[in-house]
């Protein structure tokens, strides 16, 4: 073996672990970018011909929207939602105007949708935040576009033959859920965060994950890397018997998975149940299969996103109800509409914003217009009528002590039970006066991490600070599930971070009393959960706690399961 090969075998690229898994393969890359037109060489269109050109471009647009829209459709969950959001974003009214504008000067209609994804992406780009996110669906929407337009393929994720490992700068998210789990085990990105949208969809197609990896760009195509999305390391041409053994490892405890059940509980009879994060009622039924104990977050923008106008109560309440039937009895925590920042409705939020994850989202949207929330309530208090369920309704973004007692009563007049979620850490601080007015509390490890950090958390420069390993994000779950335990009162965890179940260990030894996670990692959570006694939790709580980085809190944690 070459000097070369050795120093890359015992160093391993390192990045943030987001599913966890270990795969061997060789590397494959996305497939060939899109050429896009020389603006410079462009003639300029003849007056007569730019009505043609800019019909040519509409039909264009609509058949590329057309297509992500139809993904949507035969998709569930998040998955549904991203595409959902990257078809809306192909039928964007500026977007779209921007292109026909410059078409009407004469420009070509390739050229002028680059010109014009351009102008969004400076926008987006200079907003920062978490609008910084919708860059990669722009430049996805322009590829796709351009690629109609000039007779090019379509971009999308490769198919290799052989099952292989892919390796990118990103991934868009349309890109991401067109994923062949049979012909990609594991994919490494050199950008993205532990919540972006290709990080969502990853963990709905249980595919092992690691983002913000330095170093990545240097791996050639077709060598062997080992994928550690445990550890969070790529390790390119590793030393075979090692790397075998630790995909058999890994794979012997994947099939003891598929003996998993439920209930959730440690091995000393401590329940901590697993819910699932579900979008609609197909969602809903796949999460039951795998042996969800019920909804811990039913996300309900789908039936928002990609409108012009608000969707009806009906329209709301028939939704609504299909996911608490097939919820079959068991509880459903519903998130009242969580829209703005990188979520934006014409209908109900600020076109524009300085610092949109700041700004007017979640139960704030409420502010402008009152009857949005209050509609919304009626649906699912009409929806609860029909099936015979009692739902619990919580807020999202909620920051003040006011904001949670307007918010409760609102919902028990409706007849349902009150909460809202924890992703401002002033409700972290404060949540012993907030729990004297809802019935729970349900803590966003994605938001509150990215505000009690100030980082933003699909940001692949500040994915260390957004780990949900973080110290300081763990002592707020703790203090939030203390005052839960003085308040007698259940405080589960929502976000992505419920998925890992190394951290779910430690989130119940932190106190946490549910967990809530992507339907495909409802066993693995739940399995690994009974391995471990409660006090071996706890230990494992308090090591994270102890540590300073959440590579050495991870450490910790695992050290002290493993003791017990």
């Amino acid at each position: 073996m070459s000097s070369t090969t050795t120093s890359r075998a015992t160093t391993p690229l390192t990045g943030t672990p987001v599913v966890p898994g270990v795969v061997l393969g060789p590397v494959v890359r996305p497939a060939g970018a899109v050429r896009l037109p020389d603006a410079a060489s462009a003639e300029t269109l003849p007056e007569a011909a730019r009505e043609e050109e800019r019909a040519r471009f509409t039909a264009a647009a609509d058949a590329v929207a057309g297509r992500l829209a139809a993904r949507a459709a035969a998709a569930t969950g998040m998955t549904a939602e991203v595409l959902s959001a990257t078809a809306g974003l192909a039928r964007d009214r500026g977007l779209l105007g921007a292109v026909e504008q410059r078409i009407a000067t004469g420009v070509p209609a390739a050229v002028a949708t680059v010109q014009a994804a351009q102008q969004f992406v400076d926008v987006f780009t200079s907003l920062g935040g978490v609008m910084a996110e919708r860059v990669t669906d722009v430049r996805d929407v322009r590829d796709r576009v351009v690629a109609e337009l000039t007779g090019q393929g379509e971009p999308g994720a490769p198919a290799p033959d052989t099952p292989s490992v892919l390796l990118a700068d990103d991934l868009a998210p349309a890109d991401t859920a067109g994923l062949d789990p049979a012909r990609i085990l594991g994919l490494a990105t050199r950008l993205g965060g532990t919540t972006s949208h290709t990080a969502i969809i990853a963990r709905q197609l249980n595919l092992p994950l690691v983002v913000a990896v330095e170093g990545l760009d240097a791996v050639p195509e077709g060598a062997t890397v080992l994928l550690d999305a445990e550890e969070g390391t790529v390790t390119v041409d590793p030393e075979p018997s090692s790397a075998g053994a630790q995909v058999e490892a890994a794979r012997r405890a994947a099939e003891a998975l598929a003996g998993y059940r439920g209930p959730a509980a440690t091995r000393d009879g401590v329940a901590v149940p697993v819910y699932a994060n579900v979008q609609d009622g197909a969602g809903t039924r796949a999460a039951m299969a795998a042996h969800a104990e019920g909804v811990g977050l039913f996300r309900t923008e789908l039936a928002f996103l990609g409108r012009a106008a608000e969707p009806t109560v009906e329209e709301q309440a028939a939704g609504y109800a299909e996911v608490f039937e097939a919820a079959a009895g068991r509880r459903v925590v519903l998130r009242t509409l969580d829209a703005g920042s990188d979520k934006p409705l014409e209908f109900a939020t600020p076109p524009e914003e300085a610092n949109p994850a700041l700004g007017v989202r979640g139960l704030r949207v409420a502010r402008r217009d009152p009857g949005l929330l209050d509609r919304q309530l009626d649906a699912v208090a009409e929806a609860a009528r029909r099936t015979g369920s009692t739902p619990w309704v919580m807020a999202p973004m909620v920051a003040t002590v006011g904001e949670a007692v307007d918010f409760a009563a609102r919902v028990r007049d409706r007849g349902l039970v009150p909460g809202i979620m924890v992703e401002v850490p002033s409700v972290a601080l404060l949540a012993d006066r907030f729990l004297q007015h809802v019935d729970f509390l349900s803590i966003g490890t994605n938001d509150l991490s990215q505000y009690a950090l100030a980082a933003d958390r699909l940001s692949a420069d500040l994915a260390d600070l957004t780990d949900p390993w973080q110290p300081a994000l763990l002592a707020l779950v703790a203090a939030t599930a203390a005052a839960g335990r003085r308040a007698g009162k259940p405080v589960g965890v929502c976000g992505e971070a419920a998925a890992d179940p190394l951290l779910a260990c430690v989130l119940a030894g932190l106190g946490v009393t549910s967990l809530s996670c992507a339907a495909p990692a409802v066993a693995g959570v739940g399995a690994r959960l009974a391995a471990v006694d409660s006090a071996a939790c706890r230990e494992a709580a308090d090591a994270a706690l102890a540590a300073d980085d959440p590579r050495a809190a991870r450490a910790a944690a695992r050290a002290a399961l493993t003791r017990g």
